[in-house]
């Protein structure tokens, strides 16, 4: 059985509701925003970000109801620049230069100690709730089922070195030539043992601003050319953290009792992604700057602008989890729960 189109999300706010008109082919309540009607809009907020996500999602399988035609209309794609041109100012004033792209990648290698061991993975480690880990694979749900798809985008625009590295990354995390070992097949199949629907956008709808964001930030950097740089930042920095914080992700799922078929996925990234780190460090990073040294900057940008938006994501979902709150828009059920083992 085929598995359905995307829904479209009830709208947030003004911008996201005009793109939601335009989508389906109404007349909007409002004329598409102009550039001063975006200046009361916060470049992270809700209204804005799903905005974005609509436009961009028109590049990868759509929604229902939605004509194939939209993802080139000339009025959408002017509005999509101006979303985008506010999301990337505010990232620019928030994320200060660090020209020396090799420094910003041996900060993402810093493991913190001790007590400081503030992040989502070593909570979901040492602290976490099924609940919990649930809702963050629901978040997570938004990238990991295109997981790759973004970063696809920048090997066009590479060559030599770096363009061969960043194919031989991305062959593991499209199975190798094998469906069933397709990253975000292993990640559908995790989120099918956790009594999570695995439908394609499925929680788009409950996903907060500070998730949309930081899958926004992927297609951003992918769709343009002139942001390879920083696409290859955020590329380096998924490949670099990815190991050890998919070691503590695989290492929660044991303590609350999930399946193996749950835990294959981490477990797949803590081996593979240690391996891809020197490939995209030594090669797709490497490769790059001997070609385009002038694009250092832009990759160390897009290493931080990766973090930054981390961060916020972290604050949100920890922040509501101490208080035994829901970080979601729309709280999960509770129809599937596991049995601690």
């Amino acid at each position: 059985m085929s598995e359905p189109e995307p829904q479209l999300p009830a709208a947030r706010g003004a911008l996201s509701g005009a793109v939601w008109d335009a989508l389906l082919g109404g007349r909007p309540p409002h004329p598409l925003p102009s550039p001063p009607s975006l200046d009361g809009h916060d470049p992270y907020g809700d209204d804005l970000q799903l905005a974005l996500y609509l436009l961009y999602e028109l590049h990868y399988r759509g929604f229902d109801g939605v004509p194939d035609d939209r993802e080139w209309d000339p009025d959408l794609l002017a509005l999509r620049r101006l979303l985008e041109d506010r999301f990337l100012s505010a990232l620019r004033t928030d994320v200060p230069p660090h020209p020396d792209a090799g420094q910003a990648l041996d900060g993402l290698l810093a493991e913190p100690t001790g007590h400081d061991t503030t992040g989502v993975s070593h909570h979901l480690q040492r602290d976490g709730e099924l609940w919990q880990f649930r809702e963050y694979a629901a978040v997570r749900s938004l990238y990991h089922l295109k997981e790759a798809d973004p970063h696809t985008w920048v090997i066009p625009r590479l060559r030599g070195r770096a363009k061969a590295g960043m194919v031989a990354v991305e062959f593991d995390e499209f199975g190798a030539g094998r469906a069933d070992e397709i990253h975000a097949r292993l990640f559908a199949d995790l989120m099918r043992d956790l009594g999570l629907n695995t439908d394609y956008g499925h929680y788009l709808e409950a996903t907060p601003a500070e998730a949309l964001a930081t899958v926004n930030l992927m297609s951003l950097f992918g769709l343009h050319r002139a942001l390879r740089g920083a696409l290859v930042g955020h590329f380096a920095t998924v490949e670099v953290t990815s190991s050890p914080g998919s070691r503590r992700l695989a290492t929660a799922l044991r303590r609350l009792g999930a399946e193996a078929t749950a835990q294959r996925f981490y477990d797949e990234h803590v081996e593979a992604d240690a391996v891809h780190e020197q490939v995209v460090r030594h090669e797709v990073v490497g490769g790059l700057l001997a070609d385009e040294p002038y694009l250092e900057a832009d990759i160390a940008f897009g290493v931080h602008a990766t973090g930054f938006l981390e961060d916020r994501l972290a604050a949100h979902l920890l922040g509501a989890w101490r208080q035994g709150q829901s970080a979601l828009r729309v709280p999960l059920n509770d129809e599937t729960t596991l049995s601690p083992r």
